[in-house]
Order: structure tokens, then sequence, then C-alpha cells
């Protein structure tokens, strides 16, 4: 059974503390740089001011880290939607709401509000990333898989630019599955951002599904292409889609 919907009149506005925001730098951004060697390119893709989507593929319970340092670096700090469970963890919860988080509650009626919480922060000015595959790649090979549209009616609602980015190497840190992460011998992660997808041929079609399907589409081809770059490889001619893989396996 899901949870009813919180009225929106008790739903609060978003925010973030900058002090909290700035203790994060102090404490985070020299551990994440002393525990792993990081390869950078494209920050200049990344704009410097407004409202902003960063659309990331996703293979690890590592990628924030890095991720979070590479925007950092680039001049930005990062609103990462998040699932909700790492708000209840107690220490952690309270910060991530003081930083500027969001939570994103699976399972329940009031799942899609985060995406009124990232209209607000974006009207603001921010940085928003929004991993679009949901979770971390099932694809085999780790390229990206088919995405939630999520991320495509986020930008079609506010016409911010989206910035594709890719990474390879948090998967040897961490990989999916794993509660052992693997630090020794050091690991290199590289990062690259490309320019922002075009996304004109959908704009004004937030509402159509299709138009939906299609934009998200092209916000994980111009991930997978930047993927592929950074592992010198040809992606697969057709996105791994779990659904189809969950059709397939279902009993007849």
């Amino acid at each position: 059974m899901s949870t009813p919907a919180q009225p929106a009149a008790t739903r609060r506005p978003w925010g973030y503390s900058r002090f909290w925001r700035a203790v994060s730098v102090i404490v985070l951004r020299p551990s994440l740089r002393l525990l792993v060697r990081n390869r950078w390119q494209g920050r200049e893709n990344i704009p410097k001011s407004g409202g902003v989507i960063l659309a990331p593929n996703h293979m690890s319970y590592a990628d924030w880290g890095t991720d979070a340092l590479f925007i950092r670096e680039s001049g930005r700090y990062p609103v990462f939607l998040i699932k909700s469970g790492a708000f209840k963890i107690k220490g952690i919860g309270p910060f991530l709401h003081k930083a500027g988080q969001l939570p994103v509650y699976r399972g329940r009626a009031d799942a899609a509000l985060v995406l009124k919480d990232a209209e607000q922060a974006l009207a603001k000015g921010q940085c928003v990333v929004i991993y679009p595959e949901s979770t971390a790649t099932r694809d085999p090979g780790l390229w990206p898989m088919v995405a939630k549209t999520g991320v495509a009616r986020l930008a079609l609602t506010t016409g911010v630019p989206v910035i594709p980015v890719a990474r390879w190497g948090t998967q040897d840190i961490l990989p999916y599955g794993s509660k052992k992460a693997s630090l020794w011998p050091r690991k290199t992660v590289r990062t690259i951002a490309g320019p922002p997808v075009d996304l004109s041929a959908w704009a004004g079609k937030q509402n159509s599904a299709r138009a939906l399907r299609e934009a998200t589409a092209a916000i994980m081809s111009d991930v997978t292409g930047l993927v592929a770059q950074l592992r010198g490889e040809e992606p697969p001619a057709v996105p791994f889609d779990p659904a189809a893989k969950a059709v397939d396996k279902a009993p007849e």
C-alpha cells in the first residue's frame, strides 16, 4: 500500500544552509581528492551560473563522490536526487536536508513530487544532478541502459540545459551489489562532461509520453557516446532494457 501524498500546504519549500554546504566542501573535498585519482574533461561545458541539469551514467554507489568533486571543481555545488532511505540515517539525513539535497520516495504516491522540488532548485539557479537510469546499470557490460523519463520531463518543463556526463572507473572502487570498497591501490576515475543536449525538437511537449521517451533517448545517446569515448569502445547498438528483460523472465 502506498503512503498518501503529503499535502502541498505542509511541504517545506526547497532551500539550503550556506554554512553546511561550506562544511561539506571543507570536509569532503580533500578526502575525495586523496582517495581517488581523478582525470577530468569538459568542465568548461558546465555553466558557471543559472539552473542546469547534469545527467550522468550510473554504475556504482561510489558515483556520487567522484561526480560531486567533478561538479564542485567545475564551479558548481551539486543538488542530487537521492533515495529517501539516506535521509533517515542518523547524522547524515539532517545534513543532506541542510545541504539542499532532494529525497526520492520510491513506491509512494508522492514520488513524482521530487521533480517539483527540483524545479524550485532550478528556478533558484541550482545545479541539479539526476541519474536518468534511476539505479546502477544492469547492462552486463556496464553500458548505460534505457532510462526513466524524469530527467526529460524536468528539462522540458523548466527549459534549462541538460549536460550529459560520463564516468568510468568507479566500478573498480565499489562494484554494484558490493558493500566493500577497494581503495588500494588508488584507483583512477575518468569523468567527462559534454555540451548541452539538443532538446529543441521536443520543447513545450512535456505532457507528451512520446516526446518524453524520445527526449530521454536523446539524452542517453549523448551520455552513452561519452562513455564510449572514455572506454575507447563501441557501445551496444540497442541499450539494455531492464523492463524488457523482466518480461522475458516472467513465467508463462
